[in-house]
């Protein structure tokens, strides 16, 4: 078999791109500057969200915000609201990984 290749683009303009999505998962990358944010949502499967520059403000099922710095891995589970923003001056970079990707038999059963 042979290799695949992807690319992601650079953390200069804000990006919310599906770097790869398949059967197996969905690989997210994810730039947002300061104040901006995603539409609050309930995760579609189990979500591991890196935070490669920046830090993250993240509300869980309308908690209070919680902040990740650099380099943290952050898991929530199927079916949580969460609500992602950037509270602060620096970019904030993630990569987001769902798995097995929302698709999949396990999700589609529980729903």
């Amino acid at each position: 078999m042979k290799e695949k290749i992807y690319t992601m683009s650079d953390n200069n303009t804000k990006i919310i791109e599906a770097v790869i999505k398949d059967e197996n998962l969905h690989y997210m990358h994810m730039v947002l500057f300061q104040n901006e944010s995603l539409n609050p949502h309930y995760s579609n499967a189990n979500v591991y969200m890196t935070v490669r520059e920046g830090k993250l403000s993240l509300s869980l099922n309308d908690g209070e915000y919680i902040v990740y710095e650099k380099n943290t891995v952050v898991n929530i589970p199927f079916n949580t609201k969460m609500n992602v923003q950037n509270h602060n001056k620096e970019v904030l970079e993630l990569i987001v990984i769902k798995a097995p990707a929302p698709n999949s038999e396990i999700y589609t059963q529980t729903i």
